[in-house]
C-alpha cells in the first residue's frame, strides 16, 4: 500500500532527517518527505499499515516534536 499524508514540518533539514528515520523502520518499503509540498509518502504492506504509521509518527516526533502528520 502506498499512501500520501499531509504534514507540517518547519525546515528542510528536519524533513530529510524524518525521511531517513522512517526509511529505517522495519516494514517500510519506501518513504519520502517533501518540505516543499509538505507531504509524506509511505509505502508498506497492507497488513499492519496502521500500526506501522504509529511508529512513523513516533519516529518523526523524536526529530521534530512540533511536526504534524495528518493520518
Amino acid at each position: 500500500m502506498k499512501k500520501t499524508f499531509k504534514i507540517e514540518v518547519d525546515c528542510a533539514n528536519c524533513a530529510a532527517k524524518m525521511e531517513q528515520a522512517v526509511q529505517k523502520l522495519p516494514g517500510v518499503e519506501s518513504a519520502t518527505v517533501s518540505f516543499m509540498t509538505q507531504k509524506m509518502v509511505v509505502e508498506a504492506p497492507d497488513e499492519g499499515f496502521d500500526a506501522l504509521m504509529k511508529q512513523v509518527v513516533k519516529a518523526c516526533r523524536k526529530i521534530e516534536p512540533d511536526c504534524e502528520i495528518y493520518l
